[in-house]
Protein backbone atom coordinates (compact mmCIF):
# COMPACT_ATOMS: atom_id res chain seq x y z
CA UNK A 1 0.00 0.00 0.00
CA UNK A 2 1.83 3.22 -1.28
CA UNK A 3 1.44 6.32 1.60
CA UNK A 4 0.12 9.30 0.28
CA UNK A 5 1.92 12.83 0.61
CA UNK A 6 1.27 16.13 -0.53
CA UNK A 7 3.75 18.79 -1.53
CA UNK A 8 2.59 21.86 -1.10
CA UNK A 9 5.20 24.61 -2.46
CA UNK A 10 4.52 27.61 -4.60
CA UNK A 11 7.43 27.04 -7.12
CA UNK A 12 6.06 23.98 -9.99
CA UNK A 13 9.52 23.09 -10.64
CA UNK A 14 10.35 22.14 -7.19
CA UNK A 15 7.03 20.07 -6.50
CA UNK A 16 7.61 18.31 -9.71
CA UNK A 17 11.32 17.18 -9.05
CA UNK A 18 10.21 16.11 -5.56
CA UNK A 19 7.15 14.13 -6.85
CA UNK A 20 8.94 12.60 -9.62
CA UNK A 21 11.93 11.73 -6.56
CA UNK A 22 9.70 10.20 -4.33
CA UNK A 23 7.16 7.89 -6.66
CA UNK A 24 10.46 6.88 -8.44
CA UNK A 25 11.02 4.74 -5.09
CA UNK A 26 7.48 2.87 -5.59
CA UNK A 27 6.26 3.16 -2.00
CA UNK A 28 4.50 6.70 -2.39
CA UNK A 29 1.51 8.54 -4.11
CA UNK A 30 2.47 12.34 -4.02
CA UNK A 31 0.63 14.87 -4.95
CA UNK A 32 1.74 18.54 -5.69
CA UNK A 33 -0.39 21.85 -5.32
CA UNK A 34 1.41 25.42 -5.83
CA UNK A 35 -1.69 27.47 -4.53
CA UNK A 36 -1.66 27.36 -0.92
CA UNK A 37 -5.17 28.82 -1.04
CA UNK A 38 -6.57 25.78 -1.64
CA UNK A 39 -4.67 23.88 0.77
CA UNK A 40 -7.47 22.87 3.73
CA UNK A 41 -9.40 21.52 0.39
CA UNK A 42 -6.99 19.58 -1.29
CA UNK A 43 -5.55 17.70 2.06
CA UNK A 44 -9.56 16.91 2.98
CA UNK A 45 -10.25 15.20 -0.48
CA UNK A 46 -6.40 13.72 -0.76
CA UNK A 47 -6.56 12.28 2.86
CA UNK A 48 -2.26 12.43 3.00
CA UNK A 49 -0.49 10.37 4.80
CA UNK A 50 1.98 13.14 5.22
CA UNK A 51 2.29 16.74 4.14
CA UNK A 52 5.35 18.48 3.07
CA UNK A 53 4.77 22.24 3.03
CA UNK A 54 7.14 25.63 1.97
CA UNK A 55 7.51 28.76 4.74
CA UNK A 56 7.65 31.39 2.48
CA UNK A 57 4.59 31.70 -0.18
CA UNK A 58 2.46 34.87 -1.68
CA UNK A 59 -0.80 35.48 -0.09
CA UNK A 60 -0.78 32.08 2.14
CA UNK A 61 2.68 31.12 4.04
CA UNK A 62 3.12 28.39 5.68
CA UNK A 63 2.58 29.56 9.10
CA UNK A 64 -0.93 30.07 7.59
CA UNK A 65 -1.21 27.20 5.96
CA UNK A 66 -0.89 25.05 9.10
CA UNK A 67 -2.66 27.42 11.23
CA UNK A 68 -5.65 26.24 9.03
CA UNK A 69 -4.68 22.48 9.16
CA UNK A 70 -4.65 22.52 13.04
CA UNK A 71 -7.83 24.10 12.96
CA UNK A 72 -9.55 21.45 10.85
CA UNK A 73 -10.67 18.23 12.75
CA UNK A 74 -10.57 16.26 9.64
CA UNK A 75 -7.27 16.74 8.93
CA UNK A 76 -5.34 18.16 12.49
CA UNK A 77 -3.23 15.13 13.19
CA UNK A 78 -1.47 15.04 9.80
CA UNK A 79 1.92 15.12 9.91
CA UNK A 80 3.32 18.41 8.34
CA UNK A 81 6.93 19.04 7.51
CA UNK A 82 8.34 22.11 6.53
CA UNK A 83 10.51 22.39 3.77
CA UNK A 84 12.28 25.39 3.05
CA UNK A 85 15.12 27.68 2.39
CA UNK A 86 14.39 29.85 5.01
CA UNK A 87 16.72 28.46 7.93
CA UNK A 88 20.05 26.49 6.86
CA UNK A 89 20.56 23.03 7.78
CA UNK A 90 22.85 23.86 10.68
CA UNK A 91 19.87 25.39 12.44
CA UNK A 92 17.62 22.09 12.00
CA UNK A 93 20.46 20.09 12.94
CA UNK A 94 21.02 22.03 16.48
CA UNK A 95 17.47 22.34 16.97
CA UNK A 96 16.51 18.28 16.34
CA UNK A 97 14.84 18.92 12.96
CA UNK A 98 12.31 20.97 15.09
CA UNK A 99 11.48 24.66 15.27
CA UNK A 100 8.53 26.20 16.71
CA UNK A 101 7.05 22.91 17.77
CA UNK A 102 7.18 21.82 13.55
CA UNK A 103 9.53 19.80 12.01
CA UNK A 104 11.84 21.06 9.27
CA UNK A 105 14.30 19.94 6.18
CA UNK A 106 16.23 22.80 4.92
CA UNK A 107 16.11 23.29 1.26
CA UNK A 108 18.49 22.24 -0.80
CA UNK A 109 17.25 18.56 0.48
CA UNK A 110 18.72 15.70 -1.56
CA UNK A 111 16.48 12.39 -1.78
CA UNK A 112 18.01 10.45 1.14
CA UNK A 113 17.60 12.93 3.91
CA UNK A 114 13.84 13.96 2.62
CA UNK A 115 12.99 10.45 2.03
CA UNK A 116 14.08 9.36 5.63
CA UNK A 117 12.92 12.22 7.11
CA UNK A 118 9.36 11.15 5.59
CA UNK A 119 9.48 7.89 6.93
CA UNK A 120 10.71 8.91 10.57
CA UNK A 121 7.37 11.09 11.01
CA UNK A 122 4.76 8.94 9.07
CA UNK A 123 2.39 7.36 11.68
CA UNK A 124 2.38 3.51 11.26
CA UNK A 125 -0.45 2.33 8.92
CA UNK A 126 -3.39 1.31 11.50
CA UNK A 127 -2.40 4.33 13.84
CA UNK A 128 -3.77 7.56 13.88
CA UNK A 129 -5.75 8.23 10.68
CA UNK A 130 -9.65 8.00 11.35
Amino acid sequence: MKRKILIIDDEPGFTKIVKMTLEASGAYEVRELNDPAAAVQVARQFSPDIILLDIIMPEYDGGDVISQFRADPVIQNIPVIFVTATVRKREVNAHNGLIGGEFFIAKPVSAEVLIRTIEEHLVPIGHGKP
